[in-house]
């Protein structure tokens, strides 16, 4: 569950910037809608799929010169209230030397029953605003099911693939069994 700081005005990237520095490496926030939201701990389920995500698309991102990593906030020119932070996500340019990317291929939001709404909702608006962003996966913890959100020109369309299906990934040239985003896990 996230836990949203009280302010008067909304903040912008650099604001919020400045304002999270100084905070412990502890606590995990991010910028929505111009206010910082506290990061809950995630359940274990929910980091045991993060962690599959991470091995499987990581493996390809390899092969293609980019990498697949957690905790990262992604920005967009074009909404300056916000920097959420996917489960995660895959860049190819050189190394960052902040935690801020401007760059992804993809994301994945790793669906927690207190957060689907403001992942499928607000995020994934400003998912769609990142122009380097060519894919966006909903992985749901609570089922095996992935939504493949791919850009196409200048819209987006999606697929729903459940356990047995497949995530294709073009643009790493390769693709993720569903069966193994869920390993591991029973129910």
């Amino acid at each position: 569950m996230a836990l949203a700081v009280k302010r008067d005005a909304r903040m912008n990237v650099a604001a919020y910037r400045r304002w999270v520095e100084p905070r412990p490496d502890e606590e995990r926030w991010e910028l929505l809608d111009g206010k910082p939201v506290l990061m809950a701990p995630p359940r274990e389920r929910h980091q045991a799929i993060v962690a599959n995500l991470i091995r499987r698309i990581g493996d390809l991102a390899d092969g293609k010169g980019c990498r697949a990593m957690p905790g990262l906030a992604i920005l967009s020119d074009a909404m300056d209230d916000f920097a959420p932070i996917p489960d995660v996500v895959v860049r190819c340019g050189p190394p960052l030397p902040d935690g801020y990317a401007a760059d992804p291929l993809l994301v994945a939001e790793v669906l927690s029953p207190s957060t689907v709404s403001l992942d499928r909702g607000r995020k994934f608006d400003f998912y769609r605003t990142v122009p380097s962003l060519k894919v966006l996966l909903i992985v749901y913890s609570d089922e095996a099911r992935v939504e493949v959100w791919r850009r196409e020109a200048e819209d987006w369309g999606g697929t729903a693939v459940g356990l047995d299906g497949i995530v294709a990934l073009p643009e790493l040239d390769g693709a993720v069994p569903v069966r193994d985003i869920y390993r591991g896990l029973t129910s």
